[in-house]
Protein backbone atom coordinates (compact mmCIF):
# COMPACT_ATOMS: atom_id res chain seq x y z
CA UNK A 1 0.00 0.00 0.00
CA UNK A 2 3.03 2.24 0.79
CA UNK A 3 3.55 2.77 -2.80
CA UNK A 4 0.50 3.34 -3.80
CA UNK A 5 1.31 7.35 -2.70
CA UNK A 6 3.95 9.37 -4.57
CA UNK A 7 4.40 11.40 -1.07
CA UNK A 8 6.14 8.95 1.36
CA UNK A 9 7.35 9.93 4.60
CA UNK A 10 8.74 6.61 5.56
CA UNK A 11 9.62 4.10 3.58
CA UNK A 12 8.02 1.05 3.11
CA UNK A 13 10.38 -1.10 4.92
CA UNK A 14 9.96 1.50 7.66
CA UNK A 15 6.68 1.14 8.06
CA UNK A 16 6.61 -2.88 7.05
CA UNK A 17 8.98 -3.04 10.57
CA UNK A 18 6.58 -0.92 12.42
CA UNK A 19 3.41 -3.01 11.72
CA UNK A 20 5.44 -6.01 12.33
CA UNK A 21 6.58 -5.05 15.72
CA UNK A 22 3.17 -3.63 17.22
CA UNK A 23 1.44 -7.24 16.00
CA UNK A 24 4.14 -9.14 17.08
CA UNK A 25 3.56 -7.87 20.79
CA UNK A 26 0.61 -8.33 20.78
CA UNK A 27 -0.16 -4.42 21.18
CA UNK A 28 -2.54 -4.15 18.14
CA UNK A 29 -4.23 -6.18 15.80
CA UNK A 30 -7.17 -5.91 13.06
CA UNK A 31 -9.89 -7.39 12.41
CA UNK A 32 -9.77 -11.54 11.61
CA UNK A 33 -10.38 -11.22 8.15
CA UNK A 34 -6.94 -9.46 7.76
CA UNK A 35 -5.96 -12.22 9.26
CA UNK A 36 -7.32 -14.93 7.46
CA UNK A 37 -7.70 -13.30 4.13
CA UNK A 38 -4.37 -11.76 3.89
CA UNK A 39 -1.88 -12.52 0.76
CA UNK A 40 -4.51 -15.41 0.04
CA UNK A 41 -6.65 -15.48 -3.37
CA UNK A 42 -9.77 -14.22 -1.58
CA UNK A 43 -7.91 -10.81 -0.11
CA UNK A 44 -11.54 -9.75 1.56
CA UNK A 45 -9.82 -7.70 4.74
CA UNK A 46 -13.29 -5.95 5.91
CA UNK A 47 -15.11 -7.41 8.62
CA UNK A 48 -18.01 -4.93 8.66
CA UNK A 49 -20.75 -4.03 5.71
CA UNK A 50 -24.30 -3.10 5.58
CA UNK A 51 -26.68 -3.59 2.38
CA UNK A 52 -29.61 -2.09 1.50
CA UNK A 53 -32.99 -3.82 1.38
CA UNK A 54 -35.58 -2.35 -0.80
CA UNK A 55 -39.00 -2.83 -1.80
CA UNK A 56 -39.04 -5.67 -4.82
CA UNK A 57 -38.28 -9.00 -5.55
CA UNK A 58 -35.28 -8.47 -7.60
CA UNK A 59 -33.64 -5.90 -5.24
CA UNK A 60 -34.33 -8.40 -2.46
CA UNK A 61 -32.81 -11.17 -3.72
CA UNK A 62 -30.03 -8.80 -5.28
CA UNK A 63 -29.14 -8.13 -1.60
CA UNK A 64 -29.11 -11.81 -0.43
CA UNK A 65 -26.97 -12.71 -3.53
CA UNK A 66 -24.64 -9.82 -2.26
CA UNK A 67 -25.16 -11.53 1.37
CA UNK A 68 -24.09 -14.60 0.34
CA UNK A 69 -21.30 -13.05 -1.45
CA UNK A 70 -20.00 -11.09 1.55
CA UNK A 71 -19.86 -14.28 4.25
CA UNK A 72 -18.46 -16.26 1.39
CA UNK A 73 -15.33 -13.84 1.65
CA UNK A 74 -15.43 -13.39 5.95
CA UNK A 75 -17.44 -10.38 6.69
CA UNK A 76 -21.14 -9.59 8.43
CA UNK A 77 -23.55 -7.91 7.11
CA UNK A 78 -26.43 -5.32 8.22
CA UNK A 79 -29.72 -5.10 7.38
CA UNK A 80 -32.52 -2.98 7.75
CA UNK A 81 -35.58 -4.31 6.41
CA UNK A 82 -38.12 -1.35 6.98
CA UNK A 83 -38.15 0.11 3.38
CA UNK A 84 -40.13 -3.96 2.69
CA UNK A 85 -43.83 -3.18 2.56
CA UNK A 86 -46.01 -4.89 5.48
CA UNK A 87 -47.87 -8.71 5.60
CA UNK A 88 -51.31 -8.51 4.27
CA UNK A 89 -50.24 -5.62 2.07
CA UNK A 90 -51.00 -5.31 -1.90
CA UNK A 91 -48.46 -7.23 -4.45
CA UNK A 92 -49.77 -5.29 -7.83
CA UNK A 93 -47.66 -7.04 -10.24
CA UNK A 94 -49.87 -10.13 -8.34
CA UNK A 95 -52.93 -9.09 -7.10
CA UNK A 96 -51.46 -10.97 -4.02
CA UNK A 97 -50.99 -10.28 -0.25
CA UNK A 98 -47.27 -9.45 0.75
CA UNK A 99 -45.65 -11.67 3.23
CA UNK A 100 -44.25 -9.74 5.30
CA UNK A 101 -40.82 -8.48 6.67
CA UNK A 102 -40.32 -11.63 8.84
CA UNK A 103 -41.00 -13.84 6.02
CA UNK A 104 -38.05 -12.76 3.99
CA UNK A 105 -36.06 -12.31 6.98
CA UNK A 106 -36.04 -16.39 7.06
CA UNK A 107 -34.46 -16.33 3.36
CA UNK A 108 -32.06 -14.57 4.59
CA UNK A 109 -31.35 -16.54 7.89
CA UNK A 110 -31.75 -19.73 5.90
CA UNK A 111 -28.75 -19.16 3.33
CA UNK A 112 -26.46 -17.36 5.70
CA UNK A 113 -27.08 -21.18 7.97
CA UNK A 114 -25.36 -22.90 4.74
CA UNK A 115 -22.67 -20.59 3.90
CA UNK A 116 -19.49 -20.72 6.06
CA UNK A 117 -17.36 -17.85 6.00
CA UNK A 118 -14.02 -17.65 3.68
CA UNK A 119 -14.20 -21.82 4.59
CA UNK A 120 -14.03 -20.93 8.18
CA UNK A 121 -16.80 -19.62 10.24
CA UNK A 122 -20.16 -19.21 9.92
CA UNK A 123 -22.30 -15.73 8.59
CA UNK A 124 -23.56 -13.52 11.03
CA UNK A 125 -25.73 -10.85 10.36
CA UNK A 126 -28.15 -7.45 12.20
CA UNK A 127 -31.58 -7.24 11.38
CA UNK A 128 -33.24 -4.12 11.71
CA UNK A 129 -36.91 -2.68 11.92
CA UNK A 130 -37.84 0.88 12.59
CA UNK A 131 -40.51 1.11 15.27
CA UNK A 132 -43.07 2.26 13.04
CA UNK A 133 -42.94 -0.22 10.48
CA UNK A 134 -46.48 -1.93 10.37
CA UNK A 135 -45.09 -5.55 11.18
CA UNK A 136 -42.75 -4.15 14.44
CA UNK A 137 -44.90 -6.70 16.42
CA UNK A 138 -43.99 -9.52 14.13
CA UNK A 139 -40.25 -8.49 14.12
CA UNK A 140 -40.35 -8.06 17.73
CA UNK A 141 -41.46 -11.72 18.79
CA UNK A 142 -39.26 -13.61 15.80
CA UNK A 143 -37.13 -15.21 17.88
CA UNK A 144 -39.61 -16.44 20.48
CA UNK A 145 -39.35 -19.74 18.85
CA UNK A 146 -35.76 -21.63 20.26
CA UNK A 147 -32.93 -21.86 17.50
CA UNK A 148 -35.49 -19.35 14.77
CA UNK A 149 -33.47 -16.94 13.49
CA UNK A 150 -29.98 -17.93 15.20
CA UNK A 151 -27.61 -16.33 12.19
CA UNK A 152 -29.34 -12.72 12.97
CA UNK A 153 -29.18 -10.15 15.80
CA UNK A 154 -31.80 -8.42 16.17
CA UNK A 155 -32.25 -4.63 17.28
CA UNK A 156 -35.88 -2.63 16.80
CA UNK A 157 -34.87 0.86 15.24
CA UNK A 158 -36.26 3.89 17.64
CA UNK A 159 -36.43 7.67 17.38
CA UNK A 160 -35.97 9.83 19.84
CA UNK A 161 -40.21 10.50 18.80
CA UNK A 162 -41.22 7.29 19.91
CA UNK A 163 -38.67 6.61 23.37
CA UNK A 164 -40.72 10.61 24.06
CA UNK A 165 -43.41 8.84 23.64
CA UNK A 166 -42.56 6.08 25.40
CA UNK A 167 -42.40 8.12 28.48
CA UNK A 168 -45.33 9.76 28.15
CA UNK A 169 -47.17 6.58 27.45
CA UNK A 170 -48.32 8.50 24.09
CA UNK A 171 -49.90 6.28 21.14
CA UNK A 172 -47.57 6.89 17.85
CA UNK A 173 -48.34 6.18 14.57
CA UNK A 174 -47.30 2.95 12.47
CA UNK A 175 -46.80 3.85 8.43
CA UNK A 176 -46.79 1.68 5.43
CA UNK A 177 -43.15 2.20 3.75
CA UNK A 178 -44.96 1.67 0.05
CA UNK A 179 -46.89 5.08 0.82
CA UNK A 180 -45.86 6.62 3.58
CA UNK A 181 -49.81 6.13 4.99
CA UNK A 182 -50.84 5.64 8.27
CA UNK A 183 -51.94 2.34 9.31
CA UNK A 184 -53.04 2.42 12.92
CA UNK A 185 -51.83 4.24 15.93
CA UNK A 186 -50.88 1.84 18.46
CA UNK A 187 -49.37 2.51 22.10
CA UNK A 188 -45.64 3.21 22.09
CA UNK A 189 -45.62 1.79 25.40
CA UNK A 190 -47.08 -1.43 24.94
CA UNK A 191 -44.94 -1.80 21.51
CA UNK A 192 -41.96 -1.28 24.30
CA UNK A 193 -43.27 -3.74 26.46
CA UNK A 194 -43.03 -6.29 24.13
CA UNK A 195 -39.61 -5.19 23.45
CA UNK A 196 -37.91 -5.60 27.03
CA UNK A 197 -39.96 -8.88 27.60
CA UNK A 198 -38.65 -10.43 24.40
CA UNK A 199 -35.52 -8.91 25.54
CA UNK A 200 -35.83 -10.85 28.55
CA UNK A 201 -36.95 -14.08 27.64
CA UNK A 202 -34.29 -14.32 24.52
CA UNK A 203 -31.88 -11.66 24.09
CA UNK A 204 -33.70 -9.96 21.29
CA UNK A 205 -34.48 -7.55 20.27
CA UNK A 206 -32.02 -4.66 21.44
CA UNK A 207 -32.29 -0.96 20.47
CA UNK A 208 -30.50 1.13 18.18
CA UNK A 209 -30.86 4.89 18.47
CA UNK A 210 -31.65 5.90 14.98
CA UNK A 211 -31.61 9.94 15.52
CA UNK A 212 -28.54 9.29 17.78
CA UNK A 213 -26.58 7.74 15.34
CA UNK A 214 -27.25 10.53 12.58
CA UNK A 215 -26.34 13.57 15.14
CA UNK A 216 -23.25 11.97 14.84
CA UNK A 217 -23.15 10.98 11.03
CA UNK A 218 -20.44 12.35 9.24
CA UNK A 219 -21.50 12.62 5.95
CA UNK A 220 -25.52 13.71 6.33
CA UNK A 221 -25.63 14.79 2.89
CA UNK A 222 -25.12 11.66 1.27
CA UNK A 223 -28.06 9.90 3.85
CA UNK A 224 -29.18 8.65 7.36
CA UNK A 225 -27.42 5.61 8.43
CA UNK A 226 -30.06 3.10 8.74
CA UNK A 227 -28.26 0.13 9.71
CA UNK A 228 -24.82 -1.72 11.42
CA UNK A 229 -22.66 -4.58 11.53
CA UNK A 230 -23.48 -7.61 13.07
CA UNK A 231 -22.37 -6.56 16.13
CA UNK A 232 -24.11 -2.63 16.00
CA UNK A 233 -20.86 -1.14 16.82
CA UNK A 234 -20.00 -0.05 13.04
CA UNK A 235 -23.09 2.37 11.68
CA UNK A 236 -22.76 2.08 7.55
CA UNK A 237 -24.56 3.62 4.90
CA UNK A 238 -26.15 1.16 2.23
CA UNK A 239 -22.57 -0.41 -0.03
CA UNK A 240 -20.33 0.74 2.60
CA UNK A 241 -17.52 -1.40 4.43
CA UNK A 242 -15.33 -0.82 7.26
CA UNK A 243 -12.15 -2.09 8.31
CA UNK A 244 -11.16 -2.63 12.17
CA UNK A 245 -8.45 -2.90 14.43
CA UNK A 246 -7.78 -3.08 18.41
CA UNK A 247 -5.52 -1.51 20.57
CA UNK A 248 -4.53 -3.91 23.21
CA UNK A 249 -4.59 -1.84 26.29
CA UNK A 250 -2.76 -4.31 28.43
CA UNK A 251 0.12 -3.46 26.73
CA UNK A 252 0.54 0.13 27.74
CA UNK A 253 0.59 -0.23 31.51
CA UNK A 254 4.64 0.00 32.80
CA UNK A 255 5.21 -0.11 36.15
CA UNK A 256 1.08 0.24 37.27
CA UNK A 257 0.81 3.37 35.32
CA UNK A 258 -0.37 3.70 31.72
CA UNK A 259 2.28 5.08 29.05
CA UNK A 260 0.44 7.42 27.27
CA UNK A 261 3.44 8.53 24.69
CA UNK A 262 3.50 4.72 23.51
CA UNK A 263 -0.23 4.70 23.12
CA UNK A 264 -0.25 7.38 21.11
CA UNK A 265 2.69 5.89 19.17
CA UNK A 266 1.01 2.71 18.35
CA UNK A 267 -2.60 4.89 17.48
CA UNK A 268 -0.58 6.65 14.59
CA UNK A 269 0.37 3.67 13.24
CA UNK A 270 -2.49 1.95 13.84
CA UNK A 271 -4.63 4.58 11.80
CA UNK A 272 -1.86 3.99 9.10
CA UNK A 273 -2.54 0.17 8.88
CA UNK A 274 -6.13 0.57 8.83
CA UNK A 275 -6.10 3.20 5.95
CA UNK A 276 -3.49 0.92 3.98
CA UNK A 277 -5.65 -2.02 4.11
CA UNK A 278 -8.70 0.04 2.15
CA UNK A 279 -5.47 0.80 -0.02
CA UNK A 280 -5.19 -3.47 -0.78
CA UNK A 281 -8.78 -4.54 0.34
CA UNK A 282 -10.01 -7.03 -2.58
CA UNK A 283 -13.92 -5.96 -2.65
CA UNK A 284 -15.81 -8.38 -2.99
CA UNK A 285 -18.78 -5.87 -4.86
CA UNK A 286 -18.29 -3.02 -7.14
CA UNK A 287 -20.49 -1.01 -5.68
CA UNK A 288 -18.64 -1.50 -2.07
CA UNK A 289 -15.23 -0.67 -3.10
CA UNK A 290 -16.97 2.39 -4.84
CA UNK A 291 -18.94 3.33 -1.53
CA UNK A 292 -15.91 2.60 0.91
CA UNK A 293 -13.09 4.57 -0.94
CA UNK A 294 -15.33 7.45 -0.90
CA UNK A 295 -15.13 7.47 2.22
CA UNK A 296 -12.92 5.56 3.45
CA UNK A 297 -13.88 4.54 7.44
CA UNK A 298 -12.02 2.95 9.75
CA UNK A 299 -12.57 1.94 13.56
CA UNK A 300 -9.71 1.69 15.64
CA UNK A 301 -10.54 0.38 18.89
CA UNK A 302 -9.39 -1.33 22.28
CA UNK A 303 -9.42 -4.53 24.10
CA UNK A 304 -7.84 -5.97 27.07
CA UNK A 305 -10.00 -3.05 29.24
CA UNK A 306 -10.81 -4.86 32.13
CA UNK A 307 -7.04 -5.87 32.02
CA UNK A 308 -6.07 -3.10 31.91
CA UNK A 309 -7.88 -1.81 35.29
CA UNK A 310 -6.56 -4.40 36.90
CA UNK A 311 -2.98 -3.61 36.26
CA UNK A 312 -3.81 -0.22 37.29
CA UNK A 313 -5.34 -1.14 40.52
CA UNK A 314 -9.04 -0.05 39.36
CA UNK A 315 -11.87 -2.45 40.10
CA UNK A 316 -13.98 -2.51 36.82
CA UNK A 317 -17.13 -1.69 39.01
CA UNK A 318 -16.42 1.55 40.12
CA UNK A 319 -16.11 5.72 39.26
CA UNK A 320 -12.39 5.60 38.54
CA UNK A 321 -12.87 2.91 35.62
CA UNK A 322 -15.61 4.96 34.32
CA UNK A 323 -13.41 8.20 34.45
CA UNK A 324 -10.48 5.95 32.94
CA UNK A 325 -12.75 4.86 30.42
CA UNK A 326 -13.55 8.17 29.30
CA UNK A 327 -10.01 9.49 29.53
CA UNK A 328 -8.46 6.48 27.13
CA UNK A 329 -11.21 6.81 24.47
CA UNK A 330 -11.08 10.60 24.68
CA UNK A 331 -6.88 10.16 24.35
CA UNK A 332 -7.37 7.52 21.37
CA UNK A 333 -9.88 9.61 19.67
CA UNK A 334 -7.95 12.83 19.44
CA UNK A 335 -4.52 11.30 18.55
CA UNK A 336 -6.86 9.05 15.89
CA UNK A 337 -7.85 12.38 14.27
CA UNK A 338 -4.93 13.76 14.45
CA UNK A 339 -2.90 10.67 12.52
CA UNK A 340 -5.94 10.99 10.04
CA UNK A 341 -4.98 14.23 9.22
CA UNK A 342 -1.56 13.57 9.00
CA UNK A 343 -2.24 11.30 6.70
CA UNK A 344 -4.58 13.25 4.56
CA UNK A 345 -1.86 16.14 4.24
CA UNK A 346 0.30 13.24 3.12
CA UNK A 347 -2.33 11.21 0.77
CA UNK A 348 -4.94 13.63 0.56
CA UNK A 349 -8.78 13.56 2.08
CA UNK A 350 -11.05 11.23 1.52
CA UNK A 351 -12.99 11.83 -1.96
CA UNK A 352 -16.24 12.67 -0.14
CA UNK A 353 -14.60 14.70 2.15
CA UNK A 354 -16.48 17.64 0.44
CA UNK A 355 -19.91 16.76 1.72
CA UNK A 356 -18.66 16.02 4.90
CA UNK A 357 -18.73 17.60 8.72
CA UNK A 358 -15.48 18.01 8.55
CA UNK A 359 -15.06 20.29 5.74
CA UNK A 360 -17.29 22.97 7.03
CA UNK A 361 -14.94 22.61 10.38
CA UNK A 362 -11.86 23.14 8.02
CA UNK A 363 -10.26 19.83 9.38
CA UNK A 364 -9.00 17.57 6.86
CA UNK A 365 -9.46 13.83 7.41
CA UNK A 366 -7.67 10.89 5.50
CA UNK A 367 -10.72 8.99 6.51
CA UNK A 368 -14.93 9.96 6.96
CA UNK A 369 -14.22 7.81 10.72
CA UNK A 370 -11.62 6.44 12.68
CA UNK A 371 -13.01 4.66 15.95
CA UNK A 372 -15.02 1.75 16.82
CA UNK A 373 -15.10 -0.36 19.87
CA UNK A 374 -15.48 -3.89 18.78
CA UNK A 375 -15.88 -7.03 20.82
CA UNK A 376 -12.85 -8.51 19.11
CA UNK A 377 -14.09 -11.70 19.39
CA UNK A 378 -11.75 -13.71 17.87
CA UNK A 379 -8.22 -11.09 18.33
CA UNK A 380 -8.92 -10.78 21.35
CA UNK A 381 -8.09 -14.62 22.30
CA UNK A 382 -4.92 -14.26 19.70
CA UNK A 383 -3.49 -11.72 22.24
CA UNK A 384 -4.59 -13.84 25.29
CA UNK A 385 -6.62 -10.47 26.78
CA UNK A 386 -10.06 -10.04 28.21
CA UNK A 387 -12.07 -8.90 25.13
CA UNK A 388 -13.28 -5.70 24.27
CA UNK A 389 -14.49 -3.32 26.84
CA UNK A 390 -15.70 -6.37 28.62
CA UNK A 391 -15.00 -7.08 32.30
CA UNK A 392 -13.86 -10.49 32.91
CA UNK A 393 -16.22 -13.61 32.86
CA UNK A 394 -14.41 -15.93 35.30
CA UNK A 395 -11.43 -15.75 37.02
CA UNK A 396 -10.74 -19.67 36.62
CA UNK A 397 -13.14 -22.17 33.87
CA UNK A 398 -12.29 -24.65 31.61
CA UNK A 399 -12.44 -24.02 27.73
CA UNK A 400 -14.33 -26.76 25.43
CA UNK A 401 -11.88 -27.33 22.24
CA UNK A 402 -11.70 -29.81 19.27
CA UNK A 403 -12.81 -33.31 20.01
CA UNK A 404 -14.07 -33.03 23.43
CA UNK A 405 -10.64 -31.96 25.06
CA UNK A 406 -11.02 -29.64 27.69
CA UNK A 407 -8.39 -26.79 29.13
CA UNK A 408 -8.48 -25.64 32.04
CA UNK A 409 -7.51 -21.89 31.87
CA UNK A 410 -7.43 -18.94 34.74
CA UNK A 411 -6.38 -15.39 35.03
CA UNK A 412 -2.86 -15.25 34.77
CA UNK A 413 -2.63 -11.50 37.22
CA UNK A 414 -5.11 -13.40 39.61
CA UNK A 415 -2.68 -16.24 39.59
CA UNK A 416 0.38 -14.28 39.95
CA UNK A 417 -0.83 -11.80 42.57
CA UNK A 418 -2.33 -15.02 44.68
CA UNK A 419 1.58 -16.52 44.61
CA UNK A 420 2.49 -13.44 45.71
CA UNK A 421 0.61 -12.96 48.59
CA UNK A 422 0.70 -16.15 49.26
CA UNK A 423 -3.06 -17.59 48.91
CA UNK A 424 -2.81 -19.42 46.04
CA UNK A 425 -3.70 -23.17 45.32
CA UNK A 426 -4.44 -25.94 43.16
CA UNK A 427 -7.65 -26.39 45.29
CA UNK A 428 -8.47 -22.26 44.91
CA UNK A 429 -8.33 -22.31 41.64
CA UNK A 430 -10.93 -25.39 40.98
CA UNK A 431 -12.55 -24.25 43.91
CA UNK A 432 -13.10 -20.72 41.42
CA UNK A 433 -13.70 -22.66 38.23
CA UNK A 434 -16.99 -23.89 40.07
CA UNK A 435 -18.35 -20.41 40.89
CA UNK A 436 -16.65 -17.97 38.50
CA UNK A 437 -16.76 -15.28 40.70
CA UNK A 438 -14.49 -15.34 43.79
CA UNK A 439 -16.84 -13.00 45.36
CA UNK A 440 -18.19 -15.21 48.40
CA UNK A 441 -14.59 -17.12 48.96
CA UNK A 442 -13.78 -15.14 51.94
CA UNK A 443 -9.89 -15.87 53.01
CA UNK A 444 -9.44 -13.90 49.26
CA UNK A 445 -8.37 -10.87 50.80
CA UNK A 446 -10.66 -8.47 50.15
CA UNK A 447 -8.70 -5.92 48.24
CA UNK A 448 -8.39 -9.17 45.61
CA UNK A 449 -12.29 -9.44 45.81
CA UNK A 450 -12.37 -5.90 44.55
CA UNK A 451 -10.39 -5.99 41.78
CA UNK A 452 -11.12 -9.66 40.37
CA UNK A 453 -14.77 -8.64 39.33
CA UNK A 454 -15.78 -10.58 36.98
CA UNK A 455 -19.59 -10.23 34.54
CA UNK A 456 -22.15 -11.21 36.95
CA UNK A 457 -20.83 -9.36 39.84
CA UNK A 458 -21.35 -5.98 38.27
CA UNK A 459 -24.75 -4.16 38.26
CA UNK A 460 -26.29 -3.57 34.72
CA UNK A 461 -25.88 0.29 35.56
CA UNK A 462 -22.29 -0.28 36.09
CA UNK A 463 -22.13 -2.24 32.83
CA UNK A 464 -23.78 0.76 31.22
CA UNK A 465 -22.10 3.19 32.50
CA UNK A 466 -18.61 1.91 31.14
CA UNK A 467 -20.10 1.59 27.64
CA UNK A 468 -21.49 5.15 27.87
CA UNK A 469 -18.01 6.68 28.63
CA UNK A 470 -16.36 5.16 25.98
CA UNK A 471 -19.61 6.36 23.21
CA UNK A 472 -18.67 10.02 24.86
CA UNK A 473 -15.57 9.58 22.17
CA UNK A 474 -15.98 7.39 19.72
CA UNK A 475 -16.99 8.56 16.82
CA UNK A 476 -18.75 5.24 15.33
CA UNK A 477 -20.13 2.65 17.94
CA UNK A 478 -19.53 1.13 21.01
CA UNK A 479 -20.01 -3.19 21.27
CA UNK A 480 -21.12 -4.17 24.48
CA UNK A 481 -23.05 -6.67 26.00
CA UNK A 482 -25.06 -6.18 29.38
CA UNK A 483 -24.93 -9.16 30.69
CA UNK A 484 -27.33 -9.62 33.63
CA UNK A 485 -27.93 -12.62 36.02
CA UNK A 486 -30.61 -15.26 35.36
CA UNK A 487 -33.20 -14.11 38.43
CA UNK A 488 -33.12 -10.13 36.62
CA UNK A 489 -36.33 -8.51 36.12
CA UNK A 490 -38.45 -7.40 33.12
CA UNK A 491 -37.95 -4.20 34.85
CA UNK A 492 -34.39 -4.47 35.14
CA UNK A 493 -34.25 -4.63 31.83
CA UNK A 494 -36.69 -1.26 31.10
CA UNK A 495 -34.38 0.41 33.28
CA UNK A 496 -31.28 -0.22 31.16
CA UNK A 497 -32.93 0.57 27.37
CA UNK A 498 -34.40 3.53 29.19
CA UNK A 499 -31.51 4.68 30.60
CA UNK A 500 -28.90 3.76 27.59
CA UNK A 501 -31.24 6.25 25.70
CA UNK A 502 -30.95 9.22 28.70
CA UNK A 503 -27.13 8.39 27.87
CA UNK A 504 -26.71 8.94 24.30
CA UNK A 505 -25.73 5.56 24.12
CA UNK A 506 -25.75 4.73 20.04
CA UNK A 507 -27.74 0.90 20.53
CA UNK A 508 -28.01 -1.32 23.88
CA UNK A 509 -28.06 -4.99 24.25
CA UNK A 510 -29.07 -7.32 26.99
CA UNK A 511 -28.34 -11.12 27.55
CA UNK A 512 -30.25 -12.18 30.49
CA UNK A 513 -28.07 -15.50 31.79
CA UNK A 514 -29.41 -18.98 30.74
CA UNK A 515 -32.03 -17.85 28.33
CA UNK A 516 -30.72 -20.11 25.46
CA UNK A 517 -30.06 -23.43 25.67
CA UNK A 518 -27.26 -23.36 23.61
CA UNK A 519 -24.76 -20.21 24.77
CA UNK A 520 -20.88 -20.44 25.28
CA UNK A 521 -20.58 -19.51 28.80
CA UNK A 522 -22.00 -22.15 31.14
CA UNK A 523 -21.71 -21.83 35.37
CA UNK A 524 -21.69 -25.33 37.16
CA UNK A 525 -21.32 -25.83 40.71
CA UNK A 526 -20.85 -29.58 40.48
CA UNK A 527 -17.32 -31.37 41.49
CA UNK A 528 -16.59 -32.77 38.22
CA UNK A 529 -14.23 -31.23 35.68
CA UNK A 530 -16.90 -30.71 32.82
CA UNK A 531 -18.79 -29.43 34.97
CA UNK A 532 -17.10 -26.47 36.01
CA UNK A 533 -17.46 -22.75 34.59
CA UNK A 534 -16.84 -23.65 30.86
CA UNK A 535 -16.82 -21.64 27.53
CA UNK A 536 -16.73 -22.88 23.78
CA UNK A 537 -13.54 -22.75 22.34
CA UNK A 538 -14.33 -19.36 20.56
CA UNK A 539 -15.61 -17.27 23.28
CA UNK A 540 -13.36 -14.69 24.59
CA UNK A 541 -15.37 -13.04 27.21
CA UNK A 542 -18.19 -10.64 25.78
CA UNK A 543 -21.30 -11.24 24.05
CA UNK A 544 -22.70 -15.25 25.26
CA UNK A 545 -25.02 -15.73 22.46
CA UNK A 546 -25.12 -12.69 19.86
CA UNK A 547 -22.56 -13.38 17.31
CA UNK A 548 -19.44 -11.28 17.47
CA UNK A 549 -17.91 -11.91 14.22
CA UNK A 550 -14.63 -9.06 14.42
Amino acid sequence: AERHFKSRKYSPSQVEENFFQMMCNLEFLPNSPVLMNAATAIGQLAACFVLPVEDSMEDIFNSLKCMAIIHQTGGGTGFNFSHLRPKGDLVYSTKGEASGVVSFMEIFDTATGVIVQGGRRRGANMGILRCDHPDIVDFIQAKSQEARFSNFNLSVGVTDAFMEAVKKNKYYDLINPRNNKVVRRVSSRGIFDLIIDSAWRTGDPGLIFLDEINRHNPLPALGRIEATNPCGEVPLLPYESCVLASLNLSKFVKNGSLDWDALAGRVKWGIRFLDNIIEVNKFPLAAIKDVTSKNRKIGLGVMGFADMLILLGIPYNSPQAVKMAEDIMCFIHLESQKASNALARERGVFPNFKYSLYAKKGLLMRNATVNTVAPTGSISIIAGCSSGIEPLFAVSFVRNVLSGVKLFESNPYFEEISRKRGFYSKELMMEIAKRGSIQNIKFIPPDIRRLFVTAFDISALEHLKIQAAFQKFCDNSVSKTINLAAESTVEDIRKIYMLAYKLRCKGITVYRYGTKKEQVLTLQKKERLENLVSVDAEYSGGCLVRACTP
